[in-house]
This record gives structure tokens, C-alpha cells and sequence, in this order.
């Protein structure tokens, strides 16, 4: 069976962000992209253009819904209001699963607006854990969280970041949103082994994969989405579906974005690994279907 529980036992294929910049060209060509995400926080609201623009995508794509502002590990409960909000929106896109971020970035109502990481203690793994049953149990939907790239760490941390992922999900009992670029990006500023991460997650979690690209520095990397996707996340992605089989898989581009196209063109090199592990799943249906 495609998908997981996770991700409403949906293959949805290769999707793209849905940007402003490509609106126009989305309407008027009506290109062939399998499903788009949207960021939740952009369309939180009443009424006009943006709920109207995606009213118009969804007369014609499938959409996911992708967060930026949950933050599972901040220490304040989540707000009710923007809870209620994110549910009216739920209910008209019918995301099949929501996605948002394993981090912290606000206190006592103040927000950074940054995706910051967490020590990765027990303390932390309850709470967040915690939090995230309490959003899953509101929206009603599965959640995946997904991993952050970083460029600090905690001296008091009690175990890699993937240990600490792999106890949060299992304690939440949520999907994974697994980012290969963050992966890589944090592997590098944190010098681990990036494959060592991926063959540790759940691979019956995984509800989704991001890939994208980024920018290099003397000292570090950056997790810009303002690049083509590298060789080596690419051999991070094709991994993950080794191990995870076919899943939904979105390309990032945020900064500096190049026509639609270009765009879409970038993301569809990722069925070159989809399109085998699709077949590997057929096989066995195929030789139930003829007994």
C-alpha cells in the first residue's frame, strides 16, 4: 500500500513550494506538478487575494500544508487562537498531513520568527513530545515534524540529534518530515556522518522528505534554498527512499527564484529514485492481483 499512516496513506510524487513569483505562470500554463505545499501561516486569515489565489490552485492541484511558527519545543503551551486558525484551514485545503518544525523559537509571547534547536535532553523529549500530541489531538490530522538545520549546539545534550528525534516521534507517536539538505547542512557545521542519521530514522514515520539546496561558507554552510540540490543530498535522498520506499518528496527554493521551470525541472530529478522504488512496490500487488 502506498504512504504510511503518517501521510494518509498518499503517494503524492514530486511537489514544488507554491511561491507568488510563479502564480502567473502557474494559471496561465497549467504545468503537471503532482501536488504543491503551502506555508499555513501565509493563508491564516479571513479572507482576500491569498485565500483567493489558493482557492484558485486548488481548483487544480492537490496541496500539503507546511508550518513555520509551531515551535513543539517551546516551553509555553500552544496559543488556541492560532490553533483554531490553522484548523479553518485544514478543513479547506484537506491536507492529508501537516508539517511543521522540531525546534523552539518563542517565550512569553514573544516570537524570534527563527527555527532554533533544542538540547537534546530527556527533559526536552517529554515536552515536546507532549506538545505535539496536544496539537495532533486538536487539528485531528497526522503530524510530522520535521528535523531543523543548525549551527549551534548544547554542551548539556544527552544524545544526537537523531536519538533525540527518534524518542520524540515514537513518544508523540507522529510522523517525520525528513530533510536531507538539513541533514547535511547540520553534518557539516556539526561534523557528523550525515548517512549515519538517515539509515537511524523510523523509516515507517518518514510522511515526507524535503531536498533543497544551500550556500557555503569558509567555516560553515547555510540552509538557503537559493541553490540547486548537491550530489551529496542527493545520495542522502536516495537513501532514505532505499529505505523508506516512495514518498512524498518537496523541493525547497525560497531565495533568489528562478522561473517555474526551472523550478519544477530541479524537483522531478528526484523521480529518477522515486520511479524504481515505486516499481519494487507494484511487483508483489501485481503477483497477489494474478493468483
Amino acid at each position: 500500500m502506498a504512504g504510511n499512516r503518517f501521510n494518509g496513506f498518499q503517494n503524492h510524487g514530486v511537489g514544488i513550494g507554491l511561491r507568488i513569483p510563479h502564480y502567473d505562470h502557474i494559471f496561465s500554463h497549467k504545468p503537471a506538478v503532482d501536488w504543491f505545499e503551502i506555508i499555513s501561516e501565509n493563508y491564516m486569515i479571513d479572507g482576500g487575494r491569498p485565500l483567493h489565489m489558493l482557492d484558485r490552485i486548488m481548483e487544480q492541484y492537490k496541496v500539503v500544508q507546511h508550518g513555520v511558527s509551531m515551535y513543539f519545543g517551546s516551553s509555553q503551551a500552544p496559543d488556541r487562537e492560532h490553533l483554531s486558525r490553522l484548523k479553518t484551514l485544514t478543513k479547506r485545503t484537506h491536507t492529508p498531513w501537516l508539517s511543521d518544525h522540531l525546534c523552539w523559537g518563542s517565550i512569553d509571547g514573544t516570537y524570534s520568527h527563527d527555527l532554533l534547536p533544542l538540547p537534546y535532553t530527556w527533559e526536552a523529549v517529554e515536552k515536546t513530545a507532549a506538545r505535539i500530541r496536544e496539537v495532533q489531538d486538536f487539528l485531528e490530522i497526522p503530524i510530522a515534524v520535521e528535523n531543523v538545520s543548525s549551527y549551534a549546539e548544547f554542551t548539556f545534550s544527552e544524545m544526537t540529534e537523531w536519538e533525540f528525534l527518534n524518542e520524540v516521534v515514537e513518544r508523540a507517536d507522529c510522523g517525520i518530515l525528513l530533510d536531507v539538505n538539513n541533514i547535511y547542512v547540520s553534518s557539516v557545521n556539526h561534523n557528523f556522518a550525515p548517512m549515519d542519521y538517515v539509515n537511524a530514522v523510523p523509516a515507517e514515520r518518514v510522511a515526507q522528505i524535503h531536498i533543497a539546496g544551500h550556500s557555503r561558507y569558509e567555516k560553515y554552510i547555510l540552509d538557503t534554498h537559493d541553490h540547486p540540490v548537491i550530489e551529496p543530498v542527493w545520495d542522502l535522498y536516495a537513501r532514505a527512499i532505499e529505505r523508506c520506499g516512495p514518498t512524498p518528496t518537496l523541493l525547497e527554493w525560497d531565495d533568489r527564484i528562478p522561473a517555474f521551470d526551472e523550478v519544477h525541472a530541479e524537483a522531478r530529478k528526484a523521480e529518477k529514485y522515486l520511479q524504481p522504488a515505486q516499481s519494487k512496490e507494484l511487483v508483489p500487488e501485481l503477483i497477489g492481483a494474478a493468483k
